[in-house]
This record gives structure tokens, C-alpha cells and sequence, in this order.
């Protein structure tokens, strides 16, 4: 043996025995089980907050199942917390298991997240992920975007090359990137692939990989320090005085998994006095802690965990396939794309098996990798092709795995209350997206609707609601749903409001309402109350929203609430919920915005007309549909309902000259659409508004608020107004010419491809031979002037059919030709 031999087996003899491990490792998870069978220990201490030893029991649980994280939160502000996540393959969780199934103590012995949350709290908000034990120093405070591109266990990125010292730098030192330097590698992943996960299981020295890492660590801190921050050096010290007290305790067979990066500063030999000088007086705060489910992606560094891992997926598979992990990974690979109906035969993966082995040979590596592997699923199964490969890596080399937590976990009231709700409504929550459609008519459905309303007044943004395919009735629904490990810190959080969803929501909502700033706010709230069936809330939300409707006098304000109102009303019908004073209100609303709306168009910037323009659309919008649902007595005490008295004030924008061009197009458009005004007196104000005594820039405002938004196919059925506006245009001066052109370019931009193909060729044939069909006898090659009636009649039965005019019940229609005549 040499002397080097025998120094690292007599730091391996001393007691304790340290365990300097990767975090997400799976190698290292390997090397640990290995070591404590071979040691077996009396007492397993492993990094990680000490308030979480009552938990550890809970790993012995058959519905405990990892990536689980343990989660810590202040008690009295529950946004403060912090994560530690674990894997199957993390060397932390295999050692509780190790100790659960040898019935040997386990406990954490890092520093206190009493201590931590506050630590972390001085400068960062919303939660911090933290690696248990990585190789490099432990978490530090920071968002999850800064912590995206950086190394497994580190908190930043490496600090320049071996020359560097702690003292000139003020960085996290990355370990495995100088190691790996320094090895003549450029890809820490690829050397830690090579020298730690590659290992055979069953090699003779079970303690030896610990010994390389501690003599290389210890080495990297002769020239970092501490690697850039104090904070190691409190954790250091309070890691000293628990070992130093299960020594006292347990005598020998003491036993460390920590960060490899921390074990030279455990194993030097400093005093107590000093150690709980360092650690004395630190500031604290009430915390609880509990297990809570995690996924894959949260453990890859692309997802933002900065004690990440690129490859959760492929590192699983390294650790529960240790015999034969290329062919086994190359038929999982196999079986996924023959799901998705790629034509995968098993001579693809033999051939994929041995192109991989073979590029492993030529760079010189001792096992196929994830590299090696990848690229021969592109080259073989792929043909080459990085879309099939994509999928691949999402779904293996990532995955979609969700961790799951026994019932017997600590949880806040209202996370017990969520669960009890997703069990009954069969609603699962799962770590890969998926579309929920709903049908409200449906108890379940509508119970599910009900929850997920509720959880996004909350700020639990677990499903968030798309647009429905196929159907716009009010009684469907479509959510995008995901579950993220960070939905549990914000069901913490909400936990202040309330004991149940339906009382959180409750209080909640009465709360919105109150700190409300503006109407459409409330009027907003008021929807959501109803979307959530909130019985309680909605009075005093109405309450509210009644008193600032009174007040307020900004048409805006009152054009932006109204909309709301009435897609409430709307939900109410179809949940069978009690809308009486909101009718009221709503109705209340469109009478100011009558009245107030003609004055509020004057002498208005360009910003402002637009602005007022889109107000003017969702008005018109919500007229329509408050006037099928107010009481005609009420509608009627102006005078006709209120969709007459709306298409007044519309016939006064279109006319009034003090109106913005924009505005007036816009009023003239939505007659036109009503049926309130014939083509024949649209296509005079048209006329009159691009008449030469119209400045071109109010011209091209009318135009683009005429036939802006869908309005290329009046311009294709209506051969008056298309002359008109090309014969405008093509009279537009040279100067005004470039004023006008981003305008509409603007307008005539939104039109669907098809559209502007077709105004095109109208605009190529010229007058008199675009096929109007307002304009008989100016009809295109190949149309007659008139109607066909025998051609016409041929069709008759299928449109009838269609239509279904020949339905059981249906009238007897004039027939199709009397229709077109």
C-alpha cells in the first residue's frame, strides 16, 4: 500500500465517517448504500434542516414515493419557505432508507431552517431550492432565474481556473468544473459521468470514491476557502457540534452523508467555543415543515433549480438499471416512439445499442453516456431527424414524474381540505399538462369548474381556462392543467384566509373587494365570484360594486366594468345562481354609458380614439346580450329596450363631427351589422367621409374603424364601398400618401390570407367586373346577371337538410329560391 493509500484508509478508519457525496447522483447513491453496508453505522446523520427529523419516519410509507422535497415555511408568513428536494437516486434518500431498514437513527444536522428562512428572506421573496447536499457549497438565496444556469449543488457559476483565490473573487466555486478542468475536461457533466456513475456496483472498496473526493476537496479549498461565502462556514460550524454530539451520544459508528465540498471543513479539528461563536445569535422564526410531492422537471437546471441535475430521467434510469443501462435505455427509447407511430423494429436498437457503444470507445470514455446514447438515437431511430429526438428528451431524459406523500404528512388545514376535494371530484393532480374539458350541465364537471375557480381567486394557479374547441356555449369549459411543487407554498399561503377552498375563497374575495382600486376591478372580482360560486361573498361584492358604479363617472371606467357584468349574468343562467342585482347594475351602467359616451368622443388624441373605439366594441357586444335578459319595464323608461337605445347613440357617432374617424367608422359599422342602417346610406357616409374635403388621415381613420376587425368581406359583397375606398386611395396625394400608409396597412394587415387575395383580384378586374352582388349585370366572366332557379332548385333538398328545415316540427319554408329571390 502506498503512503497515499494508506492515509486516506486512515482518514476512512477515524471516526466519523464522512461521506462526501453528489447530490442527484445516482453513482453516489450507489457508493453511499455500499459504504454503510459495509461500515454499517449506528447512527446515519445526513445534511439537511434538523426540524425535519419527525418526518423521516414517513420515508418508510408504501404511498411515500420520490421526487418528494421537504418544505419548510414561516408560520406567520408562509411565503418565506425553501425547498430540499430528493430523488430515488439521491444519496440522502437512499441513506433514510438505509437507516429505516436497518432500524438505526437518522437525523439532519444542517443548519436549522429556523435560522435559514430568515437568512434567505433578507434579500430574496417567494420560495428557495435548496440541494441538500451537493457536491459544491450549499444553497444560497436567490431567484430561480438566476439559479438556471448554474452547476449541480452550486449557487453559482465557477470561479475562473485554479489560480483564483477566495479573497479576489466573490463567487460560488463549482467543484466538478475545475475538477473536471483540471482532468482535461470541458464538460463537468461528461467527467463526473466518466470517474463516479460508470463505476461498476460491484467493485471491492466500498469507501474508496469517498476518499478521492475528500482528497480532492480538500485540495480545491487549500486554494478557495470557503469557495466566495461566509455562510458555509456558520453551517460548517453548527454540522461540527451535531456530529461532535452523536459522537458523545453513540461513541462510534457515526456515520456523514453531506456535500463532498463540506467534508475537509468536518473533518478539521477546531474547538467548541469557536464553533457556537459562529452560530450564537443568529436571528430565527417559526417554522413547520412537511413532505411535499415534486417532479422531474423541477429537478432539471433547465426548469431554474440551480442544484439541478440536466438529466433527471437518464440519471434515474443509471441507478435502477446498474447492469446493461444502454440497451435498457435504448428499449425504453424504442417503446416511446412506437407509441407516437414511428416505425421502430429491434434491429434499430441493437444497431443504436452498438453504434453508442462504439462512440463511447472512440472518445475514449469507459461507458456509453448520455451523449453517446443520444446520438445514436438521432442517427438510428431518428433518421437523423432532432423532432422525434425532442420528444425523447422530454419525455426520458427529463420525464414527467410526480412524487407522491402519505396521508400522514403535516399539512395546513386547507391543503387537507384541497385533497379531500381532488379525491372526491377525481381530479388528480399530475406534473405533465393536460386539456380538461368540462360540461357544466354535469355535477362533477361543475363541481371541478367550481374548485378551480376558487384556487385561482386564491392565487393557486393549478389550471388555467382556454378557449373552448368546437362549442361557445357558456356551459362549457376548457382548462390547461399542471401541477407545480410550488402550488403547495401557495396553498400554505392561502391558508390564512380560511380552514376550507370555499371559506378561503370567501374571505378572500371580500377582501379584493374592499382594497379594490378601480370599478372594472370589482366588476372583475364580481365575475369570479360567480365563475366560483361564492354565495357569501357576492353580497358584499355587489355591495361594493353598486356604491363605486354610482360614483364613478369616467365612461371608461364604466365601458370596461360592463362587459364583465354581463358575461356574469350569463354564467349565472348556467349555474343557476340568483343574478337579480346584478341585472340591476348592469342595466344601470349602460344607461350612464349612454348618456355620458357622445360627449366623452370630443376632441380626443389618436390614442384615445382607438381606445374608445375598442370600449364602443365591447359595449356593443354586451347591449346585445343584457338586452335579452333585463326586464322590459326597466329597459323601457327611455324608451324601446336597451339595444334601440344603443343603436341611437351610435347613429349620433356617426354623424356628430366633433368624432374621431375612427369612431365614427366604427358606429356606421355596427348599424350596417344590425341591420339598423341600409348599404345604400353606409355607402354615402363612406362617400362623404373620403370626399376631398376630408383630410386624408381622418379618411383613413373612418376606414380603418369601418372595416377593421372582419370587415374585408363587406369589401368583398359590397362592390360600392370597395370602389369607393380604391378610388379614395388612388386619388390620395403623393405627401398624404405616406402619412396614410401604416394606417392602413394596419387595417388591411388583420384580414385572413384568404381575404386579401380576394380583395386583390377584385381591385386586378377593375369597375364592372368584380361579380358584386349588390350589382346585377355587372357580374365577372362565367355569372349570370340574375338567379338560376332551375340550378338553384337542384341544390335545394341538401341545403334544406342543412339547415334543418325538413326536421320533424319545421315550418314549411317558401323554398330556397323563394329565399334568394
Amino acid at each position: 500500500m502506498t503512503g497515499a493509500e494508506e492515509s486516506r484508509a486512515g482518514r476512512l478508519a477515524a471516526e466519523p465517517l464522512l461521506l462526501g457525496v453528489r447530490h442527484h447522483g445516482p453513482g453516489s447513491a450507489r457508493a453511499v448504500r455500499a459504504a454503510l453496508d459495509a461500515a454499517l453505522p449506528r447512527v446515519v446523520l445526513i445534511e439537511g434542516p434538523p426540524e425535519a427529523d419527525a418526518l423521516i419516519g414517513l420515508a418508510a410509507e408504501e404511498d411515500m414515493r420520490p421526487p418528494v422535497a421537504l418544505l419548510a415555511h414561516a408560520v406567520d408568513e408562509p411565503g418565506r419557505s425553501a425547498f430540499w428536494p430528493l430523488a430515488e437516486f439521491s444519496p440522502e434518500w437512499v441513506a433514510i432508507r438505509w437507516a429505516l431498514e436497518h432500524d438505526v437513527p437518522a437525523r439532519f444536522i444542517d443548519l436549522p431552517a429556523t435560522h435559514t428562512l430568515v437568512w434567505d428572506g433578507e434579500s430574496e421573496t417567494g420560495p428557495v431550492i435548496n440541494g441538500p447536499a451537493g457536491d459544491a457549497p450549499e444553497a444560497e438565496t436567490q431567484t430561480e432565474a438566476e439559479a438556471g444556469t448554474e452547476a449541480d449543488g452550486d449557487r453559482a457559476e465557477a470561479a475562473g481556473g485554479a489560480g483564483s483565490r477566495a479573497d479576489e473573487v466573490d463567487v460560488r466555486v463549482d467543484p466538478l468544473a475545475v475538477l473536471a478542468g483540471t482532468a482535461g475536461y470541458d464538460d463537468p457533466e461528461r467527467w463526473w459521468e466518466d470517474v463516479v456513475e460508470h463505476r461498476g456496483p460491484g467493485e471491492r472498496d466500498a469507501f474508496a470514491p469517498f476518499g478521492v473526493l475528500e482528497e480532492a476537496m480538500t485540495a480545491l479549498r487549500e486554494v478557495y476557502g470557503s469557495g466566495g461565502h461566509d455562510r458555509d462556514l456558520v453551517r460548517e460550524a453548527y454540522m461540527r457540534l451535531q456530529i461532535r454530539a452523536a459522537r458523545r451520544e453513540f461513541e462510534s459508528g457515526v456515520a456523514v452523508v453531506c456535500g463532498a465540498w463540506h467534508v475537509p471543513a468536518l473533518r478539521q479539528r477546531t474547538t467548541v467555543t469557536a464553533d457556537r461563536g459562529l452560530v450564537k445569535g443568529l436571528p430565527k422564526v417559526k417554522v413547520d415543515m412537511t413532505w411535499v410531492p415534486w417532479t422531474n422537471r423541477r429537478l432539471a437546471r433547465a426548469s431554474g433549480y440551480g442544484a439541478g441535475i440536466d438529466s433527471p430521467g437518464w440519471y434515474g434510469h443509471l441507478f435502477a438499471a446498474p447492469d446493461r443501462p444502454v440497451a435498457r435505455w435504448m428499449t425504453k427509447v424504442a417503446g416511446l416512439l412506437r407509441e407516437e407511430d414511428r416505425i421502430v423494429s429491434s434491429a434499430h436498437v441493437i444497431e443504436a445499442v452498438r453504434l453508442a457503444e462504439t462512440l463511447a470507445v472512440m472518445r475514449g470514455r469507459p461507458l456509453a453516456g448520455l451523449g453517446e446514447t443520444t446520438d445514436a438515437v438521432r442517427a438510428v431511430m431518428c433518421e437523423g431527424s432532432d423532432v422525434p429526438l425532442a420528444l425523447v428528451h422530454d419525455r426520458l431524459v427529463v420525464g414527467d414524474v410526480l412524487g407522491e406523500v402519505p396521508e400522514a404528512a403535516p399539512a395546513v388545514p386547507l391543503q387537507r381540505d384541497l385533497t379531500r376535494l381532488q379525491r372526491r371530484l377525481r381530479l388528480r393532480p399530475e406534473a405533465l399538462e393536460r386539456e380538461l374539458e368540462l360540461d357544466l350541465r354535469k355535477e362533477t364537471d361543475a363541481g371541478r369548474s367550481r374548485l378551480l375557480h376558487r384556487l385561482r381567486l386564491l392565487g393557486i394557479a393549478w389550471g388555467e381556462p382556454v378557449a373552448s374547441r368546437g362549442s361557445t356555449g357558456t356551459f362549457r369549459e376548457t382548462w390547461r392543467l399542471r401541477w407545480e411543487p410550488e402550488l403547495s407554498v401557495r396553498v400554505a399561503e392561502a391558508g390564512v384566509w380560511g380552514t376550507t377552498v370555499l371559506a378561503a375563497a370567501t374571505a378572500r374575495a371580500e377582501t379584493e373587494a374592499t382594497s379594490a382600486q378601480g370599478l372594472a376591478e370589482v366588476t372583475g372580482l364580481a365575475e369570479r365570484c360567480l365563475l366560483a360560486e361564492l354565495p357569501d361573498a357576492l353580497p358584499a361584492v355587489m355591495r361594493i360594486l353598486a356604491d363605486r358604479a354610482a360614483l364613478d363617472t369616467d365612461v371608461g371606467h364604466l365601458a370596461q366594468a360592463l362587459p364583465a357584468l354581463v358575461r356574469s349574468l350569463r354564467y349565472g343562467d348556467v349555474r343557476g345562481t340568483d343574478t337579480t342585482a346584478l341585472t340591476g347594475v348592469a342595466a344601470g351602467l349602460a344607461e350612464r354609458i349612454f348618456v355620458g359616451l357622445p360627449p366623452a368622443c370630443a376632441a380626443l388624441d389618436t390614442d384615445a380614439a382607438q381606445e374608445i373605439r375598442d370600449h364602443v366594441d365591447a359595449v356593443h357586444g354586451a347591449v346585445g346580450m343584457l338586452d335579452e335578459t333585463v326586464r322590459p319595464g326597466r329597459a323601457s323608461a327611455h324608451g324601446g329596450g336597451l339595444r334601440d337605445r344603443w343603436h341611437r347613440v351610435l347613429g349620433i357617432l356617426s354623424a356628430r363631427d366633433t368624432v374621431p374617424g375612427v369612431i365614427q367608422g366604427r358606429a356606421v359599422r355596427l348599424l350596417l351589422d344590425d341591420g339598423e342602417l341600409a348599404q345604400d346610406e353606409a355607402a354615402r357616409l363612406m362617400g362623404l367621409a373620403l370626399s376631398a374635403g376630408t383630410p386624408p388621415a381622418d379618411s383613413a381613420a373612418w376606414i380603418e374603424g369601418f372595416v377593421g376587425g372582419g370587415g374585408g368581406m363587406l369589401l368583398i359583397h359590397d362592390e360600392r364601398l370597395l370602389a369607393l375606398v380604391d378610388g379614395w386611395l388612388t386619388g390620395v396625394s403623393t405627401e398624404a400618401f405616406t402619412d396614410v400608409l401604416p394606417l392602413l396597412r394596419r387595417t388591411f394587415s388583420a384580414y385572413e390570407p384568404g381575404v386579401r387575395r380576394t380583395l386583390g383580384e377584385l381591385v386586378r378586374r377593375g369597375p364592372g367586373q368584380r361579380g358584386s352582388t349588390t350589382a346585377p349585370g355587372a357580374g365577372a366572366p362565367g355569372f349570370g346577371p340574375d338567379l338560376d332557379a332551375e340550378r338553384a332548385a337542384g341544390v335545394e333538398p341538401v341545403v334544406r337538410l342543412l339547415l334543418g328545415l325538413d326536421a320533424p316540427g319545421a315550418g314549411e319554408g317558401a323554398g330556397l329560391v323563394g329565399v334568394a329571390g
